[in-house]
């Protein structure tokens, strides 16, 4: 075996080590200092130190898994490819305060961008129209303020909000649940492929490792831990966003909640991480006003997020005008708008059809209608 000049073998030796997660690891390093001494030191001695998994790390030290190491520092030598150890001056400052940061990262891209002051934005997998708006120009007005948006690269609000980065030409990350040789969702692969050109692919897990579930969970520490605050957008009870939420608040991080329609399901974890002490957020403002002095002040006028087209300006009839006030911004059925504006069922069908053109409306699920939200 040929060690790295850095000892960075030594490390990824480590991680393949069987029992071994980023707390033990933690724990060892304490004990050893560097990896490098932990193999340097007697099998038995390792067996008797005390910390836990330490019996069955000092049987893999008799054979670590030294071809595999190879495996990870050829990977590191394709062009974009970084590997960040835990005593490495760029691993992110962020990153390494919470209690179990992750003893190496993967990253293919821009390794500086990890540095950035950055906030996290996550959600449903499957949000409304709606919701994946709103995702999608919070990312870009942020980005406009100067923070990186960190995302998981999930479907739904993750990749509109890595969408709206990329479109506000801002710097994005994206912490995956991989290793960094593959995409999951293999859909967005070109999308991974953008981010890495403007931000980061970022991952705790070797090169090959395959998309497990119990790999998500630990991927929302990260995602959270980078981050100055996570804003959630769209989320039912039952959710990892709301997963992410918890250790943000568990890292002392700030946790910001978007608040939706009663009837909506995917509103009912904001308003649950509002009753908890989320911040409500209606516009971009919000979010600065509470991170203040962590964040750079905003150089342009911000866009509220949460606002909306004016009728008025179109020069819309007052029939027109009195329809719009009955759309809500959840979806409204057709039926509901007849009753609310004592206009007939052809005046509203053909009313809706003007306003959707005008991108006042838009069409949703079951024949409803919704106010556009635009930013």
């Amino acid at each position: 075996m040929t060690y790295d000049k850095n000892d960075l073998s030594y490390w990824l030796a480590l991680l393949k080590a069987p029992g071994v997660g980023p707390v033990t690891f933690l724990a060892l390093l304490n004990h050893y200092s560097t990896p490098r001494a932990i193999f340097e030191t007697a099998p038995q001695q390792v067996a008797s130190c005390g910390i836990r998994g330490a019996a069955a790390l000092a049987g893999y030290l008799r054979k670590a898994d030294w071809p595999s190491v190879e495996k990870d520092l050829a990977w590191r030598d394709l062009p974009g490819n970084h590997i960040l150890t835990l005593h490495d001056p760029a691993y992110p400052a962020q990153l390494r305060e919470i209690a179990d940061p992750p003893p190496i990262l993967f990253v293919h891209g821009n390794p500086a961008v990890l540095t950035t002051p950055q906030l996290a934005l996550v959600g449903s997998r499957n949000p409304s129209a709606a919701g994946r708006e709103i995702a999608h120009d919070f990312a870009r007005h942020l980005c406009g303020a100067g923070l990186t948006v960190t995302s998981g690269l999930a479907l739904g609000v993750d990749a509109a909000s890595h969408q709206g980065a990329l479109d506000g030409e801002g710097l994005t990350v994206a912490v995956m649940g991989t290793g960094l040789d593959r995409v999951y969702p293999a859909r967005h692969r070109d999308l991974a492929h953008r981010i890495a050109q403007c931000g980061a692919l970022v991952s705790e897990f070797a090169p090959g490792t395959p998309p497990l579930a119990e790999h998500f969970p630990r991927r929302n520490r990260i995602i959270s831990g980078l981050s100055l605050g996570t804003l959630v957008v769209e989320a039912a009870l039952a959710s990892g966003s709301l997963i992410t939420a918890r250790l943000a608040a568990e890292q002392g991080r700030e946790v910001f909640a978007i608040p939706g329609s009663i009837h909506n399901p995917l509103a009912r974890g904001c308003h649950s991480l509002i009753r908890l002490g989320a911040k409500l957020v209606e516009n971009i403002q919000d979010i600065l006003e509470e991170l203040g002095p962590m964040v750079s002040d905003v150089t342009h006028n911000t866009v509220l997020c949460s606002g909306e087209n004016s009728g008025a300006e179109l020069n819309l009839d007052d029939n027109s005008l009195k329809l719009l006030d009955c759309v809500d911004f959840a979806p409204t059925s057709i039926d509901a708008l007849v009753e609310r504006s004592g206009l007939t069922p052809e005046q509203v069908s053909s009313m809706l059809l003007v306003l959707e053109l005008h991108n006042i409306v838009e069409s949703a699920s079951g024949g409803c209608y919704t106010r556009r939200v635009k930013g």
